[in-house]
């Protein structure tokens, strides 16, 4: 207390995602591979340290190759960067009480690329009181929003539940379901909208991540892959679509983006979907990469240069929610949720420390 006035909490909340290079040079994608490699790619396929650097080297510059070719640069950084922005703006004109008894700075990080998650997180811990880690992507798992818990355990330690909150099970909120709905709906182009009312069949491939099945023993994977997470989540996602009063979907099928090496991945990929709607004669097909709050190199170049090939009559990509204002007013209600929480966790643990 000083002159009778008590100083106010001050939070973080780091906005995260794996994090994609924007220049794309050689130089700049060896690092990130070699990350990814030793925080994900190992956790399924054994790589002995000899061969990581090998393997990095042979990614960057295959990556480096096909994105130049095709002159594709990453916008995933940006959007990050905006949805940071959007994010730290909603919250400063919340009308939220809580809000006006504590400080809140909003920031970004990343898992693979600089400002790097690991090294903000133990920056802000000597300056915040706690911090909200937000992971841009709504199904967890070993792979994803992992990679962020075990950097938040590798910085705090046995203080991390009391210091840091990871938002998790974003999927299972009926508001975003209908906030994807409504922003779905709302792009669909005009050439589609008049096939299905001329009685054309448009189909809807909806892109997530895919995870792993089995192991290459043909056991369930020892680590946490969210399967049962990514099929609820697209059964509920599939349910509203149809739904909707503004729907022109015959079907809705679910296109994951898979790894060819671990064991048996998901079955249910895009190729796997655009070849049923091929095979069915369907006069349009529409892409959304629902698995995704962020636009990338997985969804705005691999997956739309899928459906590009898929040559349908109609086809039209929509592209991640991103920096939506309906998606960026959900998220702070999320994210303020998680600041209360904390903080009643911390008030709670001291009440407890003052006692005799």
């Amino acid at each position: 207390m000083v002159d009778g006035t008590v100083s106010r909490k001050k939070y973080a909340v780091i906005v995260t995602t794996y994090g994609e290079v924007e220049d794309v040079t050689i130089r700049n994608l060896w690092p990130s591979s070699r990350k990814i490699l030793k925080a994900v790619t190992r956790q399924i396929v054994h790589i002995p340290a000899a061969l990581i650097y090998f393997i990095a080297d042979y990614r960057s510059t295959k990556h480096y190759i096909k994105w130049k070719i095709n002159h594709y640069q990453s916008s995933l950084l940006a959007v990050n960067r905006a949805q940071t922005e959007r994010l730290s703006e909603a919250l400063a004109a919340s009308r939220s009480p809580f809000l006006s008894t504590i400080e809140v700075d909003v920031t970004d990080a990343y898992y693979f690329v600089l400002p790097s998650l690991e090294e903000k997180l133990q920056q802000l811990r000597s300056y915040y009181d706690g911090v909200v880690v937000v992971p841009m992507i709504p199904v967890e798992s070993a792979f994803s929003c992992g990679v962020a818990c075990q950097m938040v355990v590798d910085s705090y330690g046995e203080s991390s539940f009391s210091q840091v909150r990871v938002l998790s099970k974003l999927w299972n909120d009926e508001r975003l379901h209908n906030i994807y709905a409504n922003y779905l709906f709302g792009q669909i182009a005009a050439p589609l909208q008049r096939k299905k009312k001329s009685g054309g069949r448009i189909g809807l491939v909806l892109v997530i991540h895919g995870t792993l099945v089995k192991d290459r023993a043909g056991n369930p994977p020892p680590l946490f892959t969210g399967l049962v997470e990514t099929i609820a989540f697209f059964t509920a996602m599939k349910q509203t679509i149809m739904a909707h009063p503004g729907n022109i979907f015959t079907q809705v099928r679910q296109g994951c983006i898979n790894h060819s090496r671990g064991g048996e991945w998901t079955s249910e990929t895009i190729e796997k979907a655009l070849a049923e709607f091929k095979a069915e004669g369907y006069d349009g097909v529409v892409m959304f990469p629902y698995g995704f709050f962020a636009d990338n190199s997985e969804t705005e170049y691999d997956s739309c240069k899928k459906l590009e090939k898929a040559a349908f009559p109609l086809f039209q990509y929509v592209r991640c929610i991103n920096d939506t204002p309906e998606f960026i007013c959900w998220l702070s209600g999320k994210v303020l949720d998680g600041l209360q929480a904390l903080n009643n966790l911390q008030v709670a643990l001291q009440a407890l420390e003052r006692r005799p």
